[in-house]
């Protein structure tokens, strides 16, 4: 049986799968930052630690066949704390996972590596890049070194850009980037028990109706969504869209409109 890793367990997609794993007896061992976790079953394999230290990084890796890496900032921050987490962070933890071994990274990307596109364009997987925003650009990097060490080094990557990951739809955006707990859960087993997928990347994203993104490409991961965000439509446009014009008009919402100054939205990408 194949032993995994997750970074960032105590977060917010982090702690759905923790539980999920741990359910599915897999042998798990979970890191949760520099905060020591709470086990949730008697022996549970936990540690903390900063992960832009190399031991530390060893300590989560030895031994471990896939990491699901879910560790990093996830908001739009200033660019200091984007470089430490974001970009040098990962670096550690690839260069870890060279040095133990491990045979694949799933890798938490975001839709914000394309949050400049308006929402009425369909993206297939190989749309050029157009981040909303210096987080979504340390994502754009992440995905590159993902290709890197597998050009480089045979480390296999699923790249995940992540969309809506809640429990259920809340806002209209979601109607279109929701990525339900129930096909998060079916992706990360794919993601784990796939026989090769080479560097990929796929979309976050259940089966929804009204979705931005295109995931024919994806097949080697045998993923299968069957959420539809269409399902809690009704509900959803009965209430207020808490999003300014300039995050309706783009796809990455909220982070499209953090930095923008533009008077031209309209214009042509």
């Amino acid at each position: 049986m194949k032993k995994i890793a997750l970074s960032g367990a105590s977060g917010q997609i982090g702690s759905v799968l923790r539980k999920a794993l741990l359910a599915q007896g897999l042998p798990l061992r979970s890191a949760g930052g520099t905060k020591s976790l709470t086990p949730l079953v008697d022996g549970e394999d936990v540690m903390h630690g900063d992960l832009r230290e190399a031991a530390v990084v060893d300590r989560l890796l030895g031994g471990v066949d896939v990491l699901i890496h879910m560790a990093g900032t996830s908001v739009e921050r200033p660019l200091p704390e984007i470089i430490e987490n974001n970009l040098r962070g990962l670096v550690e933890v690839y260069e870890g996972a060279r040095r133990n071994g491990v045979r694949r990274v799933v890798f938490a990307s975001s839709n914000h590596t394309i949050g400049m596109y308006p929402v009425t364009e369909k993206l297939a997987l190989d749309c050029m890049p157009r981040p909303d925003g210096l987080y979504g650009l340390s994502k754009v990097w992440g995905e590159a070194l993902a290709r890197m060490y597998w050009d480089l080094h045979g480390i296999e990557s699923v790249c995940v850009r992540i969309g809506s990951c809640v429990e259920r739809p809340t806002e209209p955006r979601h109607l279109s980037t929701w990525f339900g707990h129930q096909d998060l859960l079916h992706f990360i087993d794919r993601c784990i028990q796939a026989p090769a997928v080479g560097c990929l990347t796929v979309w976050g994203v259940s089966a929804n109706t009204r979705s931005w993104w295109d995931n024919r490409g994806a097949e080697a991961l045998g993923y299968q969504p069957r959420q539809n965000a269409e399902d809690f439509a009704a509900e959803v446009l009965a209430g207020p869209n808490p999003l300014t014009a300039v995050g309706q008009h783009f796809q990455g919402g909220s982070f499209s409109a953090l930095h923008y100054s533009r008077d031209d939205m309209g214009a042509p990408g």
